[in-house]
């Protein structure tokens, strides 16, 4: 192949390596191959050729296209050497939103640091201790106060967690060595075996219950709801989970959280939510819920995880109603509140205090220690009592 094409597909796949796509030295050998054969007609042949080669599952295209763009920019090059050389300077571009996947990209493309020469074991030990402390710190902090690289490790750490086995009876059954008689089964053994009685077993089948999560999405939570988001689509791998977004609607983004890529499901989810960081209607959304989709996703004793302020705009007999409705068609509702994070926090607002009745546990949700705790009480034995705060402090003002 004339150049060094040949070098630059190696590198570039070496960059979707390291973002997390599963491309090996056979890879590699196959898309030069392939462009040779195809020949470089255009930019979009090029694409397509390796896209062809090096891309083997859906969720992937969103990494391949991001680390194509960055690294193939030669376009983007010759089009500001000619704007450099023209006499009248061009006007600036817009901003473009992130692209879902650019921030992998682009940590994978960067150049990675010399190591560092080997040190006694001492420091190494003393570094160690260091890097944990420094976990646990980012553990605890809260998330409106995170920079962008700590958001970054949140979310890693944020798919890390894992669900208690809280897996409850159904109403069907499964075979098992003992327990109660399978009439069907045993007939069927019985006749295969000329007469003679050969019991079968059965018992109830278990299966985790699912998880149906009403997120806000308005403005005075933005701070919170991404990485909220991000911890839905963390369980949904080991879950099913029905996820709803609300400001002043309700959305369903239960499709769009499914998709394997993180950075993917959350640009959907964006998209297809168009009031997002709007005003906030409690009382409609949960309306909408009640009457639309309690009957399809509040099966199977499921847990209902709402994850709001409570700072309702306008407070109504309605707020009360709808929720007293919601806890009595599932099996536990669980209020998550960033507001809890302080430690004076009183429910004064008209709109927590008509929601607090008609919850079975109140839970802060504002750091990485919040939801691993979270994680751990939805496995516990029943529910706490209505109105409690799981931290002993909550006053309800007067």
């Amino acid at each position: 192949m004339p150049g060094r094409l040949a070098d630059n597909i190696a590198y570039f796949a070496r960059a979707l390596r390291a973002a997390g796509l599963p491309v090996g030295p056979g890879d590699v050998l196959d898309a030069v191959a392939a462009v040779e054969a195809a020949g470089i007609g255009g930019r979009d042949e090029f694409y397509w050729t390796l896209h062809a080669v090096l891309v083997r599952r859906h969720e992937h295209s969103v990494l391949f296209d991001e680390a194509f763009r960055l690294f193939w920019r030669r376009r983007d090059l010759i089009e500001k050497l000619i704007a450099q050389m023209s006499p009248l300077s061009p006007g600036q571009r817009p901003a473009e939103a992130p692209r879902p996947g650019a921030l992998r990209v682009q940590q994978a493309m960067a150049p990675k640091p010399p190591p560092s020469p080997e040190k006694p074991s001492e420091e190494a030990e003393a570094s160690a201790v260091l890097t944990v402390s420094e976990r646990e710190a980012l553990k605890a902090k809260d998330f409106a106060q995170m920079s962008a690289d700590e958001v970054a490790q949140a979310r890693r750490l944020i798919a890390g967690l894992r669900l208690p086995d809280d897996a409850t009876p159904t109403r069907r059954f499964t075979p098992t060595p003992r327990g109660r008689i399978d009439p069907r089964r045993t007939f069927r053994r019985t006749v295969r075996s000329g007469g003679l009685i050969d019991l079968a077993f059965r018992a109830p089948r278990e299966r985790p219950p699912p998880l149906v999560a009403i997120a806000d999405i308005s403005g005075s939570m933005a701070e919170y709801s991404r990485l909220f988001l991000h911890f839905l689509h963390a369980l949904g791998e080991r879950r099913r989970v029905h996820a709803f977004v609300f400001a002043t609607r309700l959305t369903n983004i239960s499709r769009e959280l499914a998709r394997r890529d993180p950075d993917e499901a959350l640009a959907r989810a964006s998209h297809r939510a168009q009031d997002w960081e709007g005003g906030t209607r409690i009382a409609g959304a949960l309306h909408d819920f009640n009457r639309h989709w309690s009957r399809r996703v509040l099966g199977g004793g499921a847990v209902v995880l709402l994850f709001t302020d409570g700072l309702e705009r306008e407070v109504t007999p309605d707020l009360t109603f709808e929720m007293d409705r919601l806890k009595r068609s599932c099996r536990r509702l669980v209020w998550l509140n960033p507001l809890l994070r302080f430690d004076g926090f009183e429910a004064r607002a008209a709109g927590i205090r008509a929601m607090l009745p008609h919850v079975h546990d109140f839970r802060p949700i504002h750091s990485l220690a919040a939801m691993a705790d979270l994680c751990t009480a939805l496995g516990g034995p029943g529910a706490r009592d209505p109105g409690a705060d799981p931290r002993g402090r909550l006053r309800v003002a007067g």
